[in-house]
């Protein structure tokens, strides 16, 4: 397979940006950057049966599992002159414990992929079509002059993994990566989860070497076993979700921008978290802010507490050692909700919207300055949910309030809690 000048990953394809952080003298996170990685949003298709090879097809006959395979992408970022990277290891734990990785592939020739992107296997023919999606990523699997090639561990196993290791000093580690593997997922799975691992270790100009590592979760639909979507106009009972930024109007533009992307990120971050692909949403920017409507169907009673818990670290992640920090006001409702031509139609879109910006959610800031993020929510999600919660937040740590805009005809008794 011939490879050709490698882009960086576009925002398009981007599931994260982390920094890179180096590593304790014991092993924990320290607070010095050493680099970054981008990593880009694993591409997920499924595999037939009759495509496998042989062991694998017949051990699909047998088990019943489904087969996808997955093509993964990152770039390590420039370091300065001088500093290089002498290795990388990209990791991946998958959620559920009974999909695992059955095929690791080091590169294009054990995925099958020859000269011109032209493929010798069943799978590979599968892997070039689903890659029409993601122009590139093909090429960043081709073998590289001059370039350590990846050793792969962790096959018959969910947690596996790609390592690039230049100990000598002899080659140069490139800064785009592209790796495949084939997953066996339970029979009826709906989506391939979990988190991506990145570790490296850089070599200084002053022969000091330095391992940092940073972890990113995701989750992309396999389209395995999925009900037909709903009609785009059908209406349905969904959970909404409205956030805002705390004092944004009063930062100047290059604060602002900032925070725009931070937002956009944490809440990505949070979702993900809670079993939410990107694909399955399509939130809506508002500068400070933003409105997603979630899928059909989802179980709120562990969709919620992951997403809050994910919002809660990311907060306390970002605004660590921050000298403005981050602090949001975030609202839940639910109720029947159809998509029109501007916008999302019905109540619950715009209750959440009043109970995140009603006086007691912005008073409430104002009273816990040391508090990250305050949640408001509708009394029937309180009782279906956190009355019952094992997780955080608890009942108990809920404060009932009556959210009432007389100039909006809007009255609604709801609950509220810090963060």
């Amino acid at each position: 397979m011939t490879i050709g000048p490698i882009d960086d990953l576009g925002d398009a394809d981007l599931l994260e940006r982390r920094q890179l952080v180096a590593l304790r003298a014991r092993g924990d996170v320290g607070t010095t950057p050493v680099g970054g990685v981008r990593c880009g949003r694993p591409l997920v298709y499924p595999i037939a049966a009759d495509d496998l090879p042989p062991p694998l097809r017949l051990r699909a006959e047998v088990s019943g599992e489904q087969h996808v395979g997955v093509l993964f992408a990152f770039d390590l970022e420039r370091l300065p002159d001088g500093d290089r990277y002498v290795s990388a290891r990209f990791e991946v734990a998958l959620t559920e414990p009974e999909a695992m990785a059955v095929r690791v592939d080091a590169d294009a020739d054990t995925l099958g992929v020859t000269y011109e992107a032209t493929p010798a296997t069943a799978v590979a023919t599968r892997t070039i079509a689903a890659a029409e999606r993601r122009p590139g990523w093909l090429r960043r699997l081709a073998g590289r002059e001059r370039a350590p090639r990846a050793w792969v561990a962790g096959v018959q196993t969910s947690r596996f993994a790609w390592v690039h290791e230049d100990p000598r000093g002899d080659l140069l580690l490139p800064r785009h990566y592209g790796m495949h593997a084939v997953l066996a997922l339970p029979a009826g799975a709906r989506q391939v989860a979990g988190t991506i691992g990145v570790q490296v270790e850089v070599a200084a100009r002053r022969g000091r070497v330095t391992s940092a590592r940073e972890h990113v979760a995701f989750a992309e639909p396999c389209g395995l076993g999925a009900p037909a979507p709903a009609p785009a106009d059908a209406a349905a009972v969904r959970l909404c979700m409205a956030a805002d930024v705390v004092g944004y109007s009063r930062r100047r533009n290059a604060a602002t921008e900032r925070i725009q992307a931070d937002i956009v990120a944490l809440l990505g971050r949070a979702r993900r978290a809670a079993g939410i692909a990107d694909g399955a949403v399509r939130p809506q920017p508002q500068g400070d802010g933003q409105f997603t409507v979630l899928p059909v169907g989802i179980d709120e009673s562990a969709v919620i507490p992951r997403l809050l818990a994910e919002l809660d670290r990311g907060l306390r992640a970002l605004n660590a050692h921050a000298d403005d920090r981050m602090r949001i006001r975030v609202a839940l409702h639910r109720g029947l909700v159809k998509e029109g031509a501007n916008g999302w139609i019905g109540n619950a879109p715009i209750a959440v919207h009043r109970i995140l910006d009603s006086p007691p959610l912005r008073a409430a800031l104002h009273a816990h300055p040391r508090a990250d993020f305050v949640l408001g929510v509708p009394d029937v999600l309180y009782r279906d949910v956190f009355v019952h919660a094992e997780e955080r937040p608890r009942c108990d740590e809920f404060t009932a309030m009556t959210v009432e805009l007389p100039e909006k005809g809007f009255v609604e008794h709801a609950w509220l809690y810090v963060g």
